[in-house]
């Protein structure tokens, strides 16, 4: 329950931090691509290197890959589906036979039906869900925000000495 609540606090706090939309939502997109790939492959490495130099909400993406990890488990029989037909189309055997005998894309391990699946499918949301988050986000702090402040949960979570002890190392922390 507690880890819960911190994850909701943690999702709260960078709605209404003084990062950019923007940046929130493409926290949000990398670590969706983390999330719905199978974390063990080389590409998620490449992810984690661009939250790293991009001004990206790493919260965020923290926050994003728990969730689309949890959808990539129920997921991964239509990733593996669709690994299947890219891999078996008849037109695409020259690309995939160069890319598997080339070292370099030979560690990405595109040769897997669930790894190739899961990215192209996680590249292809991204489209959609960069914007529809940077929207929410400005939604959330235009509309939303304020009530949130102001309900009972909010207040009682405010009163107690573990919102006290952590806005006190925040304000340290800098």
């Amino acid at each position: 329950m507690l880890i819960l609540l911190k994850y909701i606090a943690k999702l709260l706090k960078a709605l209404s931090s003084e990062a950019s939309p923007a940046q929130i939502a493409g926290g949000f997109v990398l670590g969706m691509i983390i999330g719905l790939t199978p974390i063990m492959s080389i590409h998620n490495l490449l992810i984690v290197i661009l939250i790293i130099i991009l001004k990206v909400n790493a919260g965020m993406a923290i926050l994003s890959f728990l969730i689309f990890s949890g959808i990539a488990y129920l997921a991964d029989p239509v990733f593996h589906n669709f690994g299947i037909w890219l891999l078996e189309k008849e037109n695409l055997q020259i690309t995939w036979t160069s890319m598997y005998n080339n070292e370099f894309w030979a560690i990405t391990k595109f040769y897997n039906t669930v790894v190739l699946g899961s990215f192209l499918i996680a590249v292809a949301l991204c489209i959609p869900m960069f914007p529809i988050t940077q929207l929410g986000v400005v939604q959330y702090r235009k509309h939303i925000h304020e009530k949130v402040m102001k309900t009972k949960a909010m207040k009682w979570l405010k009163g107690t000495k573990l919102y006290t002890i952590y806005n006190t190392y925040q304000r340290v922390r800098g």
